[in-house]
């Protein structure tokens, strides 16, 4: 199993997908379709449907649950409330906006018990109600071989809990600050990263400090990743929300299609000496502000052998 790219990831059909006005504050890459509110969450689940039967297709092991609530627009996006990690553990995490805190369920987490070998389940979201939130792999863009979590400063990612999460779970932190091209800061860390087994993408514009922009190409390139730098655009264009995953045929890169087509040819040639991309159609679930990666959470989990009937 590669330590990077899971196999297997979990995904969330929505019922009632629109851009969620609660989140629209701090995040900028949120945009309204001129379509009525049915048509869009009719799309945002032809889209799901469609992204599905790609990764499928490609040899990914897709968990799908459908979301029944009509009060959790953003629930499409599980890779924010939990994360999986090498020897069986589990981290459950406090969300920033409160209509996102329904998104938790207890069946995926019993999914992955029964299915996968799941030691201990860490849950920090007990502390939302004291003001503390860290959007799991939304907020942390986590390097599983070098054993870093790179972390983009915002209200969405607290230091005290990022500095628990990293000394349970055993990850670095290398924190930063980011910002757009109009000097907003980033409201997640997975819109500006990637980061595979061999390659990473970052937009290294977007921080403005020097120091730490070294450091952040200096501590990827430890573990002989070759770094390709995004541009504001391929940012905007949701190109550094993609996660490498695992087939039986070798390692993709799922990705939208409008990020695949903000990429240059040149980027696209150092991409493909390690894997193959795999473009999603996600217009419409875009405009939530989220792109690929924030739809796929990845199980880093060892799978339990089948049951043997009697």
């Amino acid at each position: 199993m590669s330590v990077q790219a899971p196999s297997s990831v979990v995904m969330i059909r929505p019922s009632r997908f629109h851009p969620n006005p609660e989140t629209a504050a701090d995040n900028v890459f949120q945009s309204m379709p001129d379509l009525a509110t049915e048509e869009i969450a009719a799309r945002a689940q032809s889209e799901f449907d469609g992204a599905v039967s790609r990764l499928r297709d490609a040899g990914v092991m897709v968990h799908v649950f459908q979301d029944e609530r009509d009060d959790t627009p953003d629930s499409i996006f599980p890779n924010n409330w939990f994360s999986t990690h090498s020897g069986g553990h589990v981290a459950l995490y406090p969300m920033y906006a409160e209509s996102r805190r329904r998104e938790r369920r207890w069946d995926v987490i019993e999914m992955l018990k029964h299915n996968y070998r799941v030691a201990e389940v860490t849950d920090y979201s007990g502390l939302e109600p004291d003001g503390l939130s860290l959007e799991g792999t939304g907020a942390m863009v986590l390097d599983h071989i070098g054993r870093l979590a790179f972390v983009a400063r915002s209200h969405r990612a607290d230091p005290i809990l990022l500095e628990r999460f990293c000394t349970r779970f055993g990850y670095e932190p290398i924190v930063f600050d980011a910002v757009d091209a109009g000097g907003t800061p980033v409201y997640h860390t997975n819109v500006l990263m990637a980061i595979g087994t061999e390659v990473a993408m970052v937009g290294l514009d977007m921080v403005p400090d020097d120091e730490r922009r070294t450091t952040i190409r200096e501590r990827l390139e430890e573990t002989r990743r070759q770094v390709i730098p995004l541009s504001h655009h391929q940012i905007a264009e949701f190109a550094g929300n993609a996660i490498e995953l695992e087939t039986p045929v070798g390692l993709i890169l799922a990705l939208s299609a409008r990020a695949v087509a903000a990429l240059d040819p040149r980027q696209i040639a150092i991409l493909e000496k390690s894997l193959r991309l795999v473009p999603l159609d996600l217009p419409t679930i875009e405009s939530a502000g989220g792109s690929a990666r924030c739809m796929i959470a990845g199980l880093h989990l060892a799978r339990r052998p089948p049951s043997k009937e009697h």
